[in-house]
C-alpha cells in the first residue's frame, strides 16, 4: 500500500535572518562551490541565455528599426532610452529563468533549459523590478559612482526574491538591501573576482583584434564565457541561498512492503 507524505525543508537562510545579517559569505568556499556546480550544469544555463540573448536582439532590431534604424536610436539617447526600457520589460521575464537556475542548482535540483519560460505568470512583477532596479542603479552612478556601485551589488538578488518568494518589486528592493548590506564588501570582493577573469578573458580579444589571428581571440574568449556565465549564476543562486533560503516541497511515497522514496521539489 502506497501512503502520500508532504513536508516543508527549509534550504539555507530565512528572511529574518537575511535581514538581521546572521548569514556568513565565504568568497573562497561560495566560487569552489559555484566552479564544482558549473562543471555538472553549465549546459542549461548557456542554453537559456543564449535564448534570452537572441529574443534581445530580435527585440532590438525590430523596434529600432520602427523607430528609424539602429544607428538614429544610438544617436538620439531619448529613443536609445526607450529602447533600453522595451528591451528590459521583454527579456527579463525570461532572463529570471536562467537566474533561478544557479539558485535551483544551489539547493541540488536539476535544471533545463525550459525553465526560462516556467517564471511568465510573474513576468510583469519580474519586468518592473528590473526596470526599477536599473534605474536606480542609474542614478546612483550619476551620483559620483559609489552610490550605484553599492546598489548594483546590494539589488543583484532582487529578482529571485519576486518569483521565489513572490514579493511585490518595491518589498523585494527594499529586503535584498536590507539584507546584503551586512555582508556588502564579501558579495562585492565575489563579483569583483568574476569581472577580472572577464578582463582576463577580454585580452586576448583585444590584443588580437587587429591581427590575422583575431578570430583566436574571439573564440578563446566565447569559450571562456561558456563557462564564466554559468558561474556567475551559480555563484548568485549559492548567495541566495545562503542569505534568503529556500522551502522545498518534499514527497514521501511510503510503501508498507517495500519501503519509502523521498522526491523534493521546489
Amino acid at each position: 500500500m502506497d501512503v502520500e507524505k508532504e513536508s516543508k525543508l527549509q534550504v539555507g537562510g530565512t528572511l529574518d535572518k537575511a535581514i538581521n545579517g546572521d548569514y556568513h559569505v565565504d568568497v573562497k568556499a561560495v566560487l569552489k562551490e559555484a566552479w564544482s556546480l558549473t562543471l555538472t550544469s553549465r549546459m542549461a544555463i548557456n542554453t537559456g541565455l543564449l535564448f534570452t540573448f537572441a529574443l534581445g536582439l530580435l527585440i532590438t532590431f525590430a523596434v529600432s528599426g520602427y523607430m528609424g534604424g539602429i544607428e538614429l536610436v544610438y544617436k538620439d539617447q531619448q529613443l536609445g532610452a526607450m529602447l533600453n526600457i522595451i528591451v528590459t520589460l521583454v527579456v527579463y521575464p525570461f532572463l529570471v529563468g536562467v537566474e533561478m537556475m544557479g539558485v535551483f542548482h544551489a539547493v541540488g535540483l536539476k535544471t533545463n533549459s525550459k525553465l526560462v519560460f516556467a517564471f511568465l505568470k510573474r513576468g510583469s512583477w519580474v519586468a518592473i523590478c528590473a526596470l526599477l532596479s536599473s534605474t536606480l542603479v542609474t542614478i546612483g552612478l550619476s551620483l559620483f559612482y559609489l552610490p550605484g556601485i553599492f546598489l548594483a551589488v546590494a539589488l543583484t538578488l532582487v529578482l529571485p526574491l519576486v518569483v521565489e518568494k513572490k514579493m511585490s518589486p518595491l518589498k523585494a528592493i527594499v529586503l535584498s538591501i536590507q539584507a546584503t548590506r551586512h555582508q556588502w564588501f564579501q558579495i562585492f570582493a565575489l563579483y569583483f573576482v568574476l569581472l577580472i577573469l572577464l578582463v582576463i578573458a577580454l585580452l586576448p580579444l583585444i590584443a588580437l583584434a587587429n591581427s590575422t589571428i583575431g578570430i583566436v581571440g574571439v573564440v578563446f574568449f566565447i569559450f571562456s564565457c561558456s563557462y564564466l556565465a554559468p558561474l556567475f549564476y551559480n555563484v548568485k543562486g549559492i548567495l541566495y541561498r545562503d542569505i534568503f533560503g529556500m522551502q522545498l516541497n518534499i514527497t514521501a511515497n511510503t510503501n508498507t512492503d517495500t519501503g519509502s522514496n523521498n522526491t523534493f521539489s521546489a
